[in-house]
C-alpha cells in the first residue's frame, strides 16, 4: 500500500511540475527610431521544444526573440510545448520619441485602408483559394546567382527519374567549367524528375539564351506527394490575392476603351498632333499650352515607381509581367481620356485668369447637372480630401524621403544631412511652386523631356549593348505571360502583378492628372483629353517597359531579395559602371518633378475645401514646404505608406463619377470629331520658307 501510495505521489508531483508551464517577457526600445522594438521571451515549465506563434509574420517559429517590431502596437505571442499545452502573451513597445507615436497610431490606419484597398473579391466568394501551394520543389546549381561566369554540365543521375527520393540523398553529379565534380542532394521529399540528360549543359553563362531565360539554372525537379502550403516565417499561409483596387482601375478602363470605340488607338495619331502644338490657339481660356499641361502631369506620374516599383513587379512575376503591364497602360489611355476631357469641360476660370479644375468639379457639378447633386457632394469632398493627404505624403514626403535614401547611397558625404536636404530641396520647390501652374508648367516642360531622354537613351544604350538577347528576352515576356508553369503563382498572378504596377505607375482613373490638364487652352475639352491618353503611353508603354526590358536584357530579373530601385540601378551598372550616379540624379528629379506637380494638385483640393482666395493657396504652400523637410529629415513609416494608399483611394469616388458621365463624354467626343472632318477647329497656319 506504502509503495502504491509514494509511486501516485510522484506522479502527481511531476503532473505538478509539468504543468508548470509559465511565459516571462522583456520588451525593449533600443533608439528613437521607428520599427525596432524588441521582443525576448523566457519560458519555464512545459516540455521543450516550444514553438512561438507570433502575429508578426517575419518571426520564426522557432524564435522566443522578435526584432523590428513598431513601437506602440500589441503583438500576440503563442507558445506551445511539445506535449501541446499553450500560453498566450500578448506584449507592447512602448513609444517614446514623437515619430514612433505617429508611426504606431497611423499603422492600423493602414492596416484599415489596405483591407479594403486590396480586398480580394474573388477569394471572398469562393472563386479560387489565394494561398499559395507548392506542388514540386526546383533543384539548381548551389549557389548560383545571374552574376556567375561558369559552366556546369550533368555529370551523372545517381537516382532514376520517376524514382521516389528522401530530402539530402545524393541524385546527381554536376561539374564545372574547371572538372571540378559538385554533388547534389535532394532539396525535399518527393518524386525526381529529371528536367536535364546526362552529358548535357545545364548552364553556361556565355550562352545569352540562358542568362534571359527564366530558371535555366534548375536541372530538376522533385514533385511533392501532397501540395504544400508557402508559408511566412510565423506559419501564416502565403497568399497572393486579386487586389480590389485593380481590378477597380483595369475593369474602369477597359469599359471605357469599349464605350470611347477605342480612343487610345484611333485618337493616338491626332493626340500627337495637339502634342506638338499644331491645333494650339493663343487665344483659347486657360494658363497653360497642351504640352505643358502634359509634361505636368507625365512630372506628377512618372518617378520612383517606374524604376523601384517595375524592378519589384518583374522579380514578382517574372518577364511575363512586362506584357500584362503594357496592355493595362494601352487601357489606362481610355481612362485618361475620359476624366481629362471632363476635367476642362467642368473648369472654372476665375477673372483674375485662374483655372480651378479636375474631379472636385465634375463631381459635383457634372453629377448635379443630372439631379444627383447629393452624390456629387460628397464623391467630390471625398475626393478633396483625399487628394491633399496625398499630395502631403505620397506627392511629397515619400518622393523626398525616397530621394534622399538614393541619392545618400551613391554619395555617402549626404548621409545624415536629410534635413539639410529637405531644406534645399523645399527652397527649390518654393521657387517654383510660388509663381502657380505657369511657373510650374515651364519648369516640367524643361524637366520632363531631358529626364525623360536620359533615361530613355540609357536603357536603349543597354539594350543595345546586348541586342544579341532580343529573341530570348521577347520569348522570356510572351511565354512568362501565357505558360502556367513559367508563372510564379499561375497565369492570373503574373497577370495581377503586371497589372497593379501599370496601374499604381500611370494613376490612369485616379483622377489627379485632370486637375493639370484641366489649366489647358482650348476651347474643346475633348482636344485635352486626347492629349491626356498619351501619358500612360509615356509612362508605362515607353518607361516602365524599358525598364523591364533592362532587367530582361541584363539577366537581373531573376535576382531575388533587393530593393527595387538598388536592382535597377544594378542593372544598368553591369552594363555602364558611372550610370548609377546619373540614375540617382535622374530619381531625384523624378522626384523633384512630382513634387511640384503634386503641390498643384493638392492645392487645388486644398482650395475647394477651403476656399479660393490667394491666402489659402499661400497657406498651402507653406504647409508643403514644411512637409518637404519633415520628409526627407524623418522615419515616418506608416504615415508614408498610408498617404500613398490615399493616392489609390482616390479612384473610388472618381470612377463612380467617370461611369455616370461616359455617356456626356462619349457625345462630346462625336461632335468633336465631326469638327474636325469638317476643317471647323483652330490650326495654326504653317509659314512656307520661300
Amino acid at each position: 500500500m506504502k509503495k502504491y501510495l509514494y509511486f501516485l505521489s510522484f506522479i502527481m508531483s511531476m503532473s505538478v511540475l509539468a504543468q508548470d508551464f509559465s511565459v516571462e517577457g522583456k520588451v525593449f526600445n533600443p533608439s528613437n527610431s521607428i520599427n525596432d522594438g524588441v521582443i525576448k521571451l523566457e519560458v519555464s515549465g512545459g516540455e521543450a521544444p516550444y514553438t512561438y506563434k507570433w502575429s508578426n509574420q517575419n518571426t520564426p517559429l522557432t524564435s522566443s526573440k522578435a526584432t523590428g517590431l513598431v513601437e506602440g502596437i500589441p503583438y500576440t505571442c503563442v507558445i506551445t510545448d511539445s506535449s501541446g499545452k499553450s500560453v498566450t502573451k500578448v506584449f507592447t513597445v512602448e513609444s517614446e520619441a514623437i515619430t514612433e507615436i505617429f508611426n504606431g497610431t497611423m499603422t492600423p490606419a493602414v492596416s484599415a485602408l489596405g483591407s479594403v484597398l486590396f480586398w480580394d473579391p474573388f477569394a471572398a466568394i469562393g472563386i479560387y483559394d489565394p494561398v499559395v501551394y507548392a506542388d514540386s520543389k526546383r533543384v539548381g546549381i548551389p549557389n548560383w546567382s545571374p552574376e556567375l561566369e561558369d559552366k556546369f554540365t550533368l555529370k551523372k543521375w545517381l537516382k532514376s527519374n520517376g524514382e521516389k527520393v528522401k530530402q539530402g540523398e545524393a541524385i546527381a553529379v554536376l561539374s564545372n567549367a574547371a572538372g571540378e565534380d559538385i554533388n547534389i542532394s535532394a532539396l525535399a521529399n518527393g518524386t525526381l524528375d529529371h528536367l536535364t540528360k546526362e552529358g548535357n549543359v545545364v548552364y553556361n553563362s556565355d550562352n545569352k539564351e540562358h542568362i534571359i531565360e527564366q530558371g535555366a539554372h534548375y536541372f530538376a525537379e522533385i514533385k511533392y506527394d501532397e501540395p504544400i502550403v508557402l508559408t511566412h516565417p510565423n506559419g501564416d499561409p502565403l497568399t497572393k490575392p486579386i487586389s480590389f483596387i485593380v481590378i477597380w482601375l483595369v475593369l474602369g478602363a477597359t469599359f471605357f476603351t469599349i464605350r470611347m470605340g477605342f480612343i487610345n488607338i484611333r485618337g493616338f495619331g491626332h493626340a500627337l498632333e495637339l502634342a506638338k502644338g499644331k491645333y494650339d490657339d493663343p487665344n483659347a481660356p486657360g494658363q497653360v499650352t497642351h504640352f505643358q499641361a502634359l509634361a505636368t502631369a507625365v512630372s506628377g506620374t512618372v518617378g520612383l515607381g517606374n524604376i523601384a516599383g517595375v524592378a519589384v513587379a518583374v522579380s514578382l512575376g517574372g518577364a511575363g509581367a512586362t506584357f500584362w503591364m503594357i496592355v493595362c497602360g494601352l487601357l489606362g489611355m481610355s481612362s485618361k481620356f475620359v476624366e481629362c476631357t471632363l476635367g476642362v469641360k467642368y473648369r472654372d476660370i476665375l477673372p483674375d485668369g485662374r483655372v480651378f479644375g479636375g474631379p472636385m468639379n465634375y463631381l459635383r457639378y457634372g453629377l448635379e447637372k443630372r439631379n444627383m447633386k447629393g452624390l456629387g457632394k460628397v464623391l467630390a469632398g471625398l475626393f478633396a480630401v483625399l487628394a491633399v493627404g496625398a499630395s502631403f505624403g505620397g506627392g511629397n514626403m515619400f518622393q523626398a524621403n525616397q530621394s534622399f535614401e538614393q541619392l545618400a547611397g551613391q554619395f555617402p558625404a549626404l548621409a545624415g544631412n536629410g534635413f539639410w536636404f529637405g531644406v534645399v530641396t523645399a527652397i527649390l520647390v518654393g521657387v517654383v511652386i510660388i509663381g502657380g501652374i505657369n511657373s510650374i508648367a515651364k519648369v516640367t516642360g524643361k524637366i520632363v523631356p531631358v529626364m525623360a531622354s536620359i533615361y530613355v537613351v540609357a536603357a536603349l544604350a543597354v539594350i543595345v549593348m546586348n541586342i544579341q538577347n532580343i529573341g530570348p528576352a521577347f520569348s522570356a515576356i510572351v511565354e512568362g505571360a501565357f505558360s502556367p508553369s513559367a508563372l510564379k503563382g499561375g497565369i492570373v498572378g503574373v497577370l495581377v502583378v503586371g497589372f497593379q504596377r501599370a496601374a499604381f505607375s500611370n494613376e490612369a482613373g485616379v483622377g489627379s492628372a485632370a486637375i493639370a490638364h484641366s489649366t489647358a487652352k482650348t476651347n474643346n475639352p475633348p482636344s485635352e483629353g486626347f492629349v491626356a491618353l498619351l501619358e500612360p503611353f509615356i509612362d508605362t508603354v515607353v518607361v516602365c517597359t524599358l525598364t523591364a526590358l533592362v532587367l530582361i536584357f541584363t539577366g537581373m530579373h531573376e535576382v531575388e531579395g533587393m530593393a527595387g530601385a538598388q536592382l535597377t540601378s544594378d542593372a544598368f551598372g553591369s552594363q555602364i559602371s558611372w550610370f548609377p550616379y546619373v540614375l540617382a540624379l535622374a530619381v531625384f528629379l523624378f522626384a523633384f518633378s512630382t513634387m511640384i506637380s503634386w503641390s498643384y494638385y493638392g492645392m487645388r483640393a486644398w482650395t475647394y475645401l477651403f476656399g479660393k482666395s490667394k491666402r489659402t493657396e499661400f497657406i498651402y504652400k507653406i504647409f508643403f514646404l514644411v512637409f518637404v523637410v519633415i520628409g526627407a529629415s524623418v522615419s515616418l513609416g506608416a504615415v508614408l505608406d498610408f498617404s500613398d494608399m490615399m493616392i489609390l483611394a482616390m479612384s473610388f469616388p472618381n470612377i463612380i463619377g467617370l461611369y455616370i458621365m461616359s455617356g456626356e463624354v462619349k457625345k462630346d467626343l462625336s461632335e468633336y470629331f465631326s469638327k474636325l472632318k469638317s476643317n471647323q477647329l483652330f490650326k495654326k497656319q504653317m509659314v512656307e520658307k520661300e
